[in-house]
């Protein structure tokens, strides 16, 4: 079963405490592609400039990722540069320069339109609601979102969860969006406007689903080989929507597992810079990490 993205797809200049890598492989599509790639086949859609380097979609084509719907428009890609301190927790934007994403208008391909599981990635909140519109079958709809949004165009993110089955964000978005500290209760004011569950990513510290009728936390799988945080969030939604889309299965015990497969993929993807992890990584890779990370939860 394919899994459909919609987001950016980037050129991202790193640097952590391990190095720094230049005009990189990323955006947020990019990482959510190759993560649920692990799993099954994705369908990306996104928006490249006339620079986007040729070996780069050989990384994408090489991985199970279907790009008749990644348009290459006059201009420059979008670029990300960021820095990480210390002990890498949060990403300090140094520039962005949107250039083609700037003015993207996702289309998406007739060939597209029966894909039934969707992931809106983080963009503003009213191109997420265009091409939900144009996604009228999907099964499962999931969006991610992030405070810049949150702060400037609220009414119309509001108005998209009302559209989604799920949102995925981090814990201070949730506190943001809600204007509740105790994370539980904020995911439960979410689920009143309208999503089915809510996925609340604590970084190091796991993650959280509240649900109508469950709440269900998660630790981090413990990694000691963090080299770049970049994209982690967005791997653990590939993982999470790739396995979704594997079983179907959507029950409670569904939902957890596919909770922990992104927990799973998102440690491997910060073993590496940008998304070179990611596309050495073998689904074999995956199923031995995911294995023990199911034994160490045994109580």
């Amino acid at each position: 079963m394919s899994v459909l993205v919609v987001g950016s797809i980037a050129l991202d200049t790193i640097e952590t405490p391990y190095g720094k890598v230049e005009d990189a492989l990323g955006g947020s599509a990019v990482y959510f592609s190759l993560a649920a790639g692990l799993l099954g086949d994705v369908r990306l859609v996104g928006v490249v400039g006339e620079d986007f380097p040729r070996q780069y979609m050989d990384v994408l084509a090489g991985r199970r990722i279907h790009t008749a719907g990644l348009e290459v428009s006059s201009g420059k890609t979008f670029r990300w540069t960021g820095a990480y301190r210390g002990g890498m927790n949060d990403a300090e934007t140094l520039a962005v320069e949107l250039n083609v994403f700037g003015t993207y208008d996702p289309r998406i391909p007739a060939a597209y339109a029966d894909t039934e599981y969707v992931f809106l990635a983080n963009g503003s909140p009213r191109i997420q609601r265009r091409v939900r519109e144009q996604m009228p079958r999907a099964a499962m709809v999931v969006c991610d979102t992030m405070n810049l949004w949150i702060d400037t165009a609220r009414p119309e993110l509001v108005k998209l969860l009302a559209e989604v089955d799920a949102v995925v964000l981090n814990d201070q978005e949730t506190r943001m969006l809600t204007s509740c500290h105790r994370l539980v209760e904020a995911g439960r004011r979410i689920l009143d406007m309208g999503p089915k569950f809510v996925v609340i990513k604590k970084g190091e510290h796991g993650s959280l689903l509240v649900a109508r009728d469950e709440t269900f936390a998660l630790p981090a799988f413990p990694t000691a080989e963090v080299k770049d945080p970049t994209g982690a969030g967005d791997s653990f939604a590939g993982g999470m929507m790739g396995y979704l889309a594997d079983t179907r299965d959507h029950s409670p015990a569904g939902l957890k597992r596919a909770m922990a497969c992104g927990t799973v993929v998102a440690s491997l993807a910060v073993e590496g810079f940008g998304t070179k992890a990611l596309e050495t990584c073998a689904r074999a890779d995956l199923d031995s990490r995911y294995a023990r990370f199911k034994e160490m939860l045994r109580l």
